[in-house]
């Protein structure tokens, strides 16, 4: 039968299918609200284990940055007590017993400052190169800064054997960052040192490039880690992750307070400070050819 003869509705039978359609259409928007709000709600329930995870993390962060640090612990290979490792010519390192340090054993802080620094192990000796010993902190901007100018000229003369170049990384800077940044990079740089000596020199340039703004949280411990990578040492994980020579830094920061060393980078050419006193006034390689001359 064609649609033209087939028999009329009635109203009321119109007016059914219309309730029903839209009975039908009510029920449909109702399943389709109803997957909504479990969609919704499935997702507030992950945004908030996601938040929570990321605070965990946060927190667990903090605290393991932030931890106590032992008084006592190793020195790393190729490191002396006082924080230092020394460069020689090329990638070489300067060798040293295995030490233990423990801050029971500093002297007491005087009650007045020394008004010149006596660094030591810093002092001339004869017949050896020009000590130049660099104590600096890595989330230091002057710090950088010097590097940045007199890096270059220090490897030339370390290179021609006039001088050795030690650094000794301290944690004077570790409020200006979230995470003790400046420890923790002086840690890293003294696993580094431990495992990949030859990679020392490297991996300190490295920290310096990439130095993080201060007031931050610096860079993290894996970025360390892949850093150390990235200049071809051998892995540091382990010793990052237990913070193995954090007590060596900690060591070498208060026996820096009490020596007199009241910012980075403080800058001993032979046991004289460079800045300070006579030398306020003469430019940095002046300084060091001068002491150079002298051993001539």
């Amino acid at each position: 039968m064609s649609p033209a003869n087939e028999p009329r509705k009635s109203k009321a039978e119109r007016t059914a299918e219309a309730r029903e359609k839209a009975r039908q259409i009510r029920e449909e928007q109702l399943k389709k609200d109803k997957r909504n709000k479990l969609l919704i709600g499935w997702g507030i329930v992950v945004a908030v284990v996601a938040i929570l995870a990321v605070v965990a993390l946060v927190v667990s962060t903090s605290l393991k940055n932030n931890a106590p640090v032992a008084d006592q612990g190793p020195t790393p290979a190729s490191a002396n007590v006082h924080g230092g490792v020394t460069l020689l010519k090329g990638s070489e390192v300067a060798k040293s017993d295995p030490a233990t340090v423990n801050i029971a054993d500093l002297p007491e802080a005087p009650a007045t400052p020394p008004a010149t620094v006596k660094a030591p192990g810093a002092d001339a000796e004869a017949g050896k190169p020009v000590k130049v010993v660099l104590y600096v902190d890595f989330i230091c901007p002057v710090c950088k800064n010097f590097e940045a100018q007199y890096n270059e000229t220090l490897t030339t003369l370390r290179n021609e054997g006039k001088i050795t170049v030690e650094y000794r990384p301290l944690g004077f800077l570790d409020s200006r960052s979230t995470t003790n940044y400046s420890s923790r990079a002086a840690n890293a740089a003294a696993c580094v040192v431990n495992e990949s000596p030859e990679k020392y020199a490297d991996f300190v340039n490295a920290l310096f490039d990439k130095q993080p703004a201060e007031g931050g949280a610096g860079l993290s411990d894996d970025e360390l880690k892949k850093m150390a990578t990235e200049v071809g040492a051998k892995s540091i994980d382990t010793c990052i992750d237990e913070k193995t020579y954090r007590p060596w830094v900690k060591y070498a920061t208060q026996e820096a307070s009490i020596i007199g060393v009241t910012g980075t980078p403080t800058v001993m050419v032979d046991g004289k400070q460079w800045g300070k006193g006579d030398s306020a006034q003469t430019e940095f390689p002046a300084f060091v050819e001068a002491a150079i001359k002298a051993k001539a």
